[in-house]
């Protein structure tokens, strides 16, 4: 009994370039030609598809600059409130009235008090 041919055929098209996905995006002239300005200031001269590489690496190599924590952020504004109300307090004005006026507005109309979000909820 004869054994049977096997025919390898060859894959049709374009043999493939890399194993990367490939990602298209349209950019204005105005970035493509600073792109490419940035590219010829390089030692190397990369091409245009190189350069964006190295610039979308280098993008996200940067540091982003680190947010302040929300304790930081409510105490600056609480601060920055209570000074512009200092300023606009009435100076004839017994000392502890003006201290309880300006508690009463730093901490904000009754009616909104359980809507806001930054403060627990106080059980009754």
């Amino acid at each position: 009994m004869k054994k049977p041919i096997t025919v390898h055929q060859k894959p049709r098209g374009r043999p493939a370039t890399g194993r990367d996905p490939a990602v298209t995006i349209r950019l204005p002239e105005a970035v493509l030609a600073s792109v490419e300005h940035w590219a010829m200031s390089q030692m190397d001269k990369p091409p245009r598809s190189q350069a964006i590489r190295r610039l979308v690496e280098l993008g996200l190599t940067v540091k982003s600059r680190g947010r302040s924590s929300s304790g930081d952020q409510k105490l600056r504004a609480r601060e920055m409130a209570g000074k512009a109300i200092d300023h606009l307090t009435d100076a004839t004005a017994h000392a502890d009235d003006q201290a309880s006026r300006k508690r009463r507005l730093l901490k904000g109309p009754e009616e909104f008090r359980e809507v806001r979000i930054d403060r627990l909820k106080v059980k009754k």
